[in-house]
């Protein structure tokens, strides 16, 4: 390759041809650290969003968000409204409040959970398999921390076989050149 003035050309058969640079693709790193469904829907969203706009987007998992790609775990994340400092939100128009002690009741938990699935769908939302089936599709990489996948007792052979087992450093390197870096 060389340049006329700042522009880069090629040579070929005598002639030349400007060589047409693209640009930088922009990247997106993500700290999926927590594992309920209602934690980790904005996280696909936004891998989602980011690679239709064709970034590319990694999502390191660690501690609780390794959920997110243990095939044990991943079919069953639940909203947990004991805790939760939103929950419950408003019903359909109707601005009422529901004490934090409700959520200790028993089978609250499914009941929160099937009521964020059905915003969800009301919405016009993909459901968790359909999100994440988008983020592979899309080429979105999911990464196991490999420090935490111990402390949680999480083994190799539990991970889906799309993400990648990577320690804390590795995507430290791959977060660096990122020009969006979310902890989630």
């Amino acid at each position: 390759m060389a340049t006329v003035g700042e522009r880069p050309f090629t040579v070929e058969d005598g002639e030349a041809t400007p060589v047409v640079e693209e640009p930088n693709r922009k990247r997106m790193a993500l700290v999926a650290s927590k594992g309920g469904l209602d934690e980790v829907y904005p996280i696909l969203i936004m891998a989602t969003t980011a690679a239709a706009l064709d970034w590319e987007v990694g999502i390191f998992c660690t501690f609780y968000g390794l959920d997110m790609v243990n095939t044990k775990r991943m079919s069953n994340l639940k909203v947990s409204p004991l805790g939760n400092a939103a929950a419950p939100p408003p019903l359909k128009g109707k601005e009422m409040g529901v004490p934090n002690i409700i959520g200790m009741l028993p089978g609250m938990t499914s009941v929160a959970t099937k009521m964020m699935k059905g915003w969800m769908e009301d919405s016009g939302i993909p459901n968790f398999d359909d999100m994440m089936e988008m983020c592979l599709e899309s080429d979105v990489e999911f990464y196991a921390c490999a420090t935490t996948m111990g402390v949680m007792n999480v083994k190799q052979e539990d991970i889906m076989p799309e993400a990648t087992c990577l320690g804390a450093a590795a995507f430290l390197d791959f977060a660096s050149e990122a020009d969006l870096a979310l902890f989630i």
